[in-house]
């Protein structure tokens, strides 16, 4: 009961201001009425873990695809992979099941590679799927990492006004 209380006199001191409440908004429109979780700019200590959850997700999620973009996939980009998946699981950022389901997809690739590496050596040669394979991995020594990134362009300024604007957008398209 003491709680309801703190909440209602929360409710009647802050009646028509909505700033120190949650920001989310629920499917239906209705917006939540919990306290902002104090250091987080909009949301509640609810929304505020449900919102940090889900960019860690998004962040393994390109973590384990950045290992499984190259034309090849090897059994060794694979494991890398999985091991990522692994490891955000035990930290509690992917769902077990999520896990389970990636995992399967794992074991199908790692199949569908073999029977690809059969069919490949029977069709070209032991020697060319090796070529293949090699050409696929950057050379020993060579890290890509180390590549030197381009300068950033000069900041050009933005002309005035908006006329402007859009004749330099126009003349730009025309010389591509």
């Amino acid at each position: 009961m003491s709680t309801n209380r703190s909440v209602d006199r929360f409710a009647v001191t802050h009646k028509n201001d909505r700033s120190c409440l949650c920001a989310f908004t629920f499917a239906d429109g209705r917006r939540c009425r919990t306290p902002r979780l104090t250091g987080h700019p909009r949301l509640c200590c609810f929304h505020a873990k449900r919102e940090a959850q889900s960019l860690a997700a998004q962040q393994v999620g390109r973590d384990v695809s950045s290992f499984l973009s190259g034309s090849y996939l090897s059994a060794c980009d694979l494991s890398s992979a999985l091991a990522r998946v692994f490891s955000a699981v035990a930290e509690g950022h992917v769902k077990p099941k999520t896990a389970s389901t990636l995992a399967y997809l794992g074991q199908t690739l790692i199949q569908s590679i073999q029977v690809a590496e059969h069919e490949y050596i029977n069709a070209f040669g032991t020697d060319s799927w090796r070529d293949m394979v090699a050409s696929s991995f950057a050379p020993p020594g060579t890290q890509e990492d180390e590549d030197p990134q381009p300068a950033p362009a000069p900041h050009t300024p933005l002309p005035p006004t908006s006329t402007e604007f859009v004749q330099r957008v126009l003349a730009g398209r025309n010389l591509s």
